[in-house]
């Protein structure tokens, strides 16, 4: 099997030091980025840690397609203890950090720890060095950014930042990269925050050697010649077909469909394009640079997310609106799912909806932690009671789009999910649209043999976030592809998914977590019999917990034929 090479670069934040492990039997066994970062996330932090605490782990790794110069393959992968579920947790992001990262030589990177004074860490081929930046104290993500380049020469793309929110530990703070690519989901922002490191840079020669099949380069043609409509509108582009379908969310849950979709809809985000925009290696360039030319504001996005989030949930019909929001979170270092839902949380309570200059004003208290603000930084889980509105949330994340009471299968998706209300830890909505092929397509309504597929999906994530592969090769990377681009067979890469799956859940078991916590704020007809096949499926218990015997012993991977 083809798989991430370098060793563990583990960085003490108490003692300022810095060791050096082999972790050979690991990269084998789990590839790279997320199920990496798991595997050593699993054995390393305790089951009772706090995730605010020294002793939570935040780690980095990318995978080995970010050896390639394949398209798809400019993403890394982070995971952690989440401050907002409570669970272990790998979000990922794009842009062109991954390729500065391999240049380090490591195969992955360890923060452990809490600093005194807030620093920079800059992780090198050659070392590591601490520098102390108590003038950074609340600095936005540009200005960290100006700040390393003028005085390192190293460019956005080689850190990781941590805004406001992070310092402030919001519970849904991002992690910054390449000023506007995020670590968005699950706080991992609030985690490098709580450890007093207001940012880490990446940088060296040390590249180690993957050699990746000749078929990548096939992929990367296609991906070039394509004439996909993420190429002009990214996401975006599902924002009036989602409504059209009722999939997208509107006034904080309560709607379907938005009779403002037009205004925030793909043809404006396309119509404030001004440029192309990609990650490191990609010739899909589906990235979003934009500009308001009336006001100058300049953003990269929205994606439909955010244009759901700030948009119909918020009942905002203006994507200039929605713009600011976009542009106000990247400086912050926010998640604009989390923080979009949780403001249409409080909207709902004020009944503001379309207030946009609200909406704005809480979005920097939010940051800040002031005045509402400081409730509404714990997100709708823990707030919704004193707002005295339905908790929209699942294992304490809020809600994407793609609408689970029309898409049945991504509704028992998000539940399952161990990262919580996440549409990218099984994408099952790509089925039911569907944005695949009719082969592949199912039926939105219903959960009748969708269980076994929501696994199949779950694991299969696994190894794109442990490879790192973009999800939106799926029309470019098939299983045969994929077998043929890692030398592995698909049955084992998917049994390395599911031994993953198993010890993120197994950990979160240790903290309390069961059946009672793979739940919908709505009703799906057949939702408890589906539930209890999807742990069928996976050999779980009957209430949600994983047989320690599920987690034992290492993955074992074939060549494929």
């Amino acid at each position: 099997m083809i798989h991430a090479r370098g060793s563990l670069c583990s960085i003490d934040l108490d003692e300022r030091t810095t060791t050096t492990e082999s972790i050979d039997d690991v990269l084998e066994s789990y590839v790279g980025g997320r199920a990496v970062g798991t595997k050593l996330a699993y054995d390393r932090i305790p089951f009772d840690a706090d995730s605010f605490g020294p002793e939570n782990r935040l780690y980095f790794a990318t995978g080995p397609f970010q050896h390639a110069t394949m398209s798809f393959t400019g993403r890394m992968s982070a995971t952690a203890l989440s401050p907002l579920t409570d669970g272990l947790l790998s979000s990922n992001a794009g842009g062109f950090l991954s390729r500065n990262f391999t240049a380090t030589g490591y195969g992955a990177v360890e923060i452990t720890g809490a600093s005194d004074d807030l620093v920079i860490v800059h992780v090198r081929d050659d070392g590591v060095e601490f520098e102390a930046v108590p003038d950074l104290e609340g600095a936005e993500t540009s200005d960290i950014c100006a700040y390393i380049e003028d005085e390192h020469d190293l460019a956005a793309e080689h850190t990781v930042t941590v805004g406001p929110a992070g310092e402030n530990r919001v519970r849904f703070a991002s992690l910054m990269t390449s000023r506007e690519r995020a670590f968005g989901r699950g706080g991992l922002g609030a985690v490098l925050g709580a450890k007093n490191v207001k940012a880490i840079t990446f940088d060296g020669d040390s590249t180690p050697a993957v050699e990746i099949p000749p078929i990548q380069m096939d992929v990367h043609r296609e991906a070039a010649q394509s004439d996909h409509i993420m190429k002009r509108q990214g996401t975006s582009s599902m924002t009036e077909f989602a409504s059209t379908v009722n999939a997208l969310p509107t006034r904080y849950f309560s709607e379907l469909s938005f009779e403002g979709a037009e205004g925030i809809s793909g043809d404006r985000v396309e119509e404030k394009k001004y440029k192309k925009g990609t990650c490191s290696a990609c010739a899909f360039a589906c990235k979003l640079p934009t500009r308001d030319e009336g006001s100058g504001l300049e953003t990269e996005g929205p994606e439909y997310e955010t244009v759901m989030a700030f948009g119909s949930n918020s009942g905002v019909d203006d994507i200039v609106d929605v713009m600011h929001s976009n542009k106000r979170c990247d400086e912050l270092g926010m998640d604009t799912i989390s923080c979009g839902d949780t403001v249409a949380a409080y909207l709902a309570s004020e009944d503001a909806f379309g207030d946009v200059d609200l909406i704005h004003e809480t979005v920097e208290q939010i940051a800040h932690r002031e005045g509402i603000g400081d409730t509404l930084a714990e997100g709708v889980a823990r707030c919704h009671d004193d707002l005295e509105v339905e908790d929209w949330s699942v294992k304490g994340m809020e809600f994407p789009a793609h609408d689970g009471r029309t898409l049945n299968g991504q509704g028992l998706a998000f539940a399952t999910s161990n990262r919580g209300a996440d549409h990218m830890y099984a994408e099952f909505y790509s089925l039911e649209y569907p944005l695949v092929d009719e082969k592949q397509a199912l039926d939105k309504e219903g959960l009748d043999g969708k269980p076994a597929k929501v696994v199949e999906k779950e694991n299969l994530n696994v190894i794109k976030d442990s490879a790192v592969l973009c999800k939106f090769s799926r029309d470019f990377v098939d299983a045969d592809r994929l077998e043929t681009l890692l030398d592995a067979d698909y049955d084992d890469l998917l049994e390395i998914g599911g031994e993953v799956v198993a010890m993120e859940r197994h950990f979160n078991n240790q903290r309390g977590m069961d059946r009672a916590d793979d739940r919908l704020p709505y009703e799906l007809d057949g939702f408890e019999d589906a539930l209890d096949a999807y742990y069928e499926e996976r050999g779980w218990n009957d209430d949600g917990t994983v047989p320690a015997e599920a987690i034992d012993g290492d993955a074992a991977i074939s060549t494929a034929d």
